[in-house]
């Protein structure tokens, strides 16, 4: 499995990676791998504030159904709408093209209280 280390990880299996004033998120490579070929992603809505751990959306896959969740505490401020169309860069790129989401969170300092690469393997 692929898990860089330039971000950090959840428990429910999406990462979040800080960029300037931004967390952009989206599940882990482990979670893309045992969901399969996903055929939908449901996005949160721009502008929505949404608390962490709170289901924000959905990816389906052929086998399943799985939620996503806010990693910390923000406001969504982007969505992939890429995905609408292409789930599939989920399972391709779950890290690159098949980001899901970009929030401005309330306070960047939470995602400390995330899991590093190695400690989330660990739990896998």
């Amino acid at each position: 499995m692929n898990h860089p280390a330039d971000r950090k990880y959840a428990t429910t299996h999406e990462w979040a990676k800080v960029e300037g004033d931004l967390v952009i998120t989206g599940i882990s490579d482990h979670a893309q791998d045992a969901l399969g070929d996903l055929v939908y992603v449901e996005l949160p809505e721009v502008g929505q504030h949404i608390e962490a751990t709170t289901q924000t959306g959905v990816v389906e896959s052929v086998k399943t159904a799985s939620d996503i969740h806010m990693p910390i505490s923000g406001t969504v401020v982007e969505v992939n709408e890429t995905l609408d169309d292409d789930p599939d860069f989920i399972n391709d790129d779950p890290y690159g093209k098949g980001w899901i989401y970009k929030i401005k969170p309330d306070n960047i300092n939470d995602i400390d209280n995330l899991l590093s690469s190695t400690d989330y393997e660990a739990g896998l």
